[in-house]
Formats: structure tokens, sequence, C-alpha cells
């Protein structure tokens, strides 16, 4: 491998900034490491990186999504036997902001969780966790419904005018965009459930109507949102990144999204997939 397929902490901050990353800014990123090529130090030194560019005054936020921790009902990639569904819903640990790793949104999220000083929501489903001046006003009560609405960490890093950084993938990954599903007037909704800690360190099974968050048409929305010139995109390391103000992004979102999404009494919406891989919530 020649050295300039390397990644390390100092050419991928360098790649950060030449990218347009804001310094003392909110930076929320979806990251696939393996994206990157090799780099030196791994996810540490992209961390790393991220912090050196943002400096002290800066905040990164991750998407630390627990999407197993649902109802079995729900499940359809896999499915599971419907006896088994009292006993998920009975056994299922219960999500600890703490302690519970995050799922499929990748190591370097998963090395922001772990890292010191990080502050992480409590939602069962859908919590981000924080470094940086902002992020307990950012990560604090998460509600349990509306979790990815205007109360949500999403919607807190919209009102701090927050960037969004696609770090080698792509716009199936791009959480902001759901900020604009509630929005939406009459959106579908879904009854959800998960295991939450009782007050006495126990476990409960609480369940709660919400919106179905779709990223089904996330690509094709963010390729049209490509052609309004609102991107910044180039290489960090080995990956194609994009970078974007979140506002731009939702604002863009909602009038593409109510063209584009079928009607009310259309046939039924997709169900909500445990099994996500692509950093963001979607559907099957």
């Amino acid at each position: 491998m020649s050295a300039d397929t390397m990644g390390t902490r100092a050419s991928i901050a360098a790649d950060l900034r030449r990218l347009g990353v804001r310094r003392g800014g909110v930076l929320l990123v979806h990251s696939a490491l393996s994206a990157l090529g090799w780099v030196c130090g791994g996810p540490v030194a992209v961390v790393q990186a991220l912090l050196d560019v943002l400096g002290p005054e800066g905040t990164l936020v991750v998407p630390t999504h627990t999407p197993a921790n649902s109802d079995p009902a729900n499940w359809t990639n896999p499915p599971v036997p419907q006896e088994w569904w009292p006993v998920i819903r009975d056994e299922m640990p219960a999500f600890d902001p703490a302690v519970t790793p995050s799922q499929e949104m990748g190591i370097i999220a998963e090395t922001v969780r772990t890292w010191p000083g990080a502050q992480r929501s409590d939602h069962p489903h859908v919590s981000f966790a924080a470094l940086g001046p902002a992020a307990e006003k950012i990560v604090a009560a998460h509600p349990l419904a509306g979790m990815l609405g205007e109360n949500s960490p999403l919607g807190r890093v919209y009102a701090l005018d927050g960037q969004v950084l696609l770090l080698g993938v792509g716009y199936e990954a791009n959480t902001s965009f759901h900020l604009a599903e509630y929005r939406l007037p009459d959106p579908p909704r879904q009854t959800m459930g998960a295991a939450v800690r009782t007050a006495d360190g126990g476990q409960q099974w609480v369940t709660w109507t919400d919106i179905a968050v779709d990223s089904s048409d996330f690509a094709a929305l963010g390729q049209d949102f490509d052609r309004t010139g609102r991107v910044r995109t180039g290489q960090v390391a080995a990956a194609s990144c994009r970078l974007m103000r979140q506002r731009d992004a939702v604002d863009f979102a909602l009038p593409w999204l109510l063209a584009h999404r079928r009607p009310a009494g259309s046939p039924p919406h997709p169900r909500f997939d445990h099994e996500d891989r692509s950093g963001s919530l979607t559907s099957t």
C-alpha cells in the first residue's frame, strides 16, 4: 500500500478542514471506517481528527441507535416465531445509555460513545452520543415518542445550525432526513416497543405510537439534493464524503417528500427493521 493511501490523524484532519468542517461548530457524523482505507490508529485516530478540527468549542454528535431493542412483532429481517415474542419482550435487556452498545452504526460511532466525557441520550431505539460543550443540550431529555422529531437530538442539531458529515456512507444513512418526515402533514404512524429501565434498575417493556420512519427513498432524495449546490463533496483518506448544513438538507427534504411520498390510503407503510446496516433507521 502506497503512502498516499494511508490515513493518519493529521491527514484526516487536513481533509476534513479542506472539506469545510467548521471549527467550533456542531457536527453530526455518519460513518464507515472501512471506506477510509487503511488508517493508522483506526477509529481512535478518526475521532481524534474530528475533535482536532472541531476544536474545544465544537461538538461531535453520532448516532448510537439500538434497533434490536424493538417489538419482535415488527421484525422482518429476519422474522422470529410468534411464540418467541412474549419471551423477547420479557427478557430483552433494558436499554442503559452507559453500557448498551450501539448496533450497526459503525465502529467510529461506537468509539465516540465510549470516549471519555461522551454523553448519550436515553432513547431505547435511536439514542445519540455527543462530545463537546453542546453535548448535554443535544442529548438531554430525548422523548420516547417524537424520537427523531423537533425535541430529539436531531431537532437540537437543527436549532444549533449544525453540519452533517457523511463519512464514506451514502444518503441512505442520513438520519437528518427523518426530521423532515416529522414535519409532514399526517405522516403514517405505528406502535413501537422497547425494554427500558425502571427506577429500581429493573426492566419494563413499554409501547408508544410514533412516526413510521422510512429511509427507502433517501438515496433518491439525496441525489436531487446534490443538484442544489449546497453539498460539499471530497475525499477524506480513501472515502468519498459529503458535508452539508443540516438545515439545508432538512428544509430541502420536506417539499421533496411531499412531492414524492405516496398519499394517505396507499398500501401499508414499511415496518421498522431491526437489522439496519446503513447508519440510519430503515424499513423493509
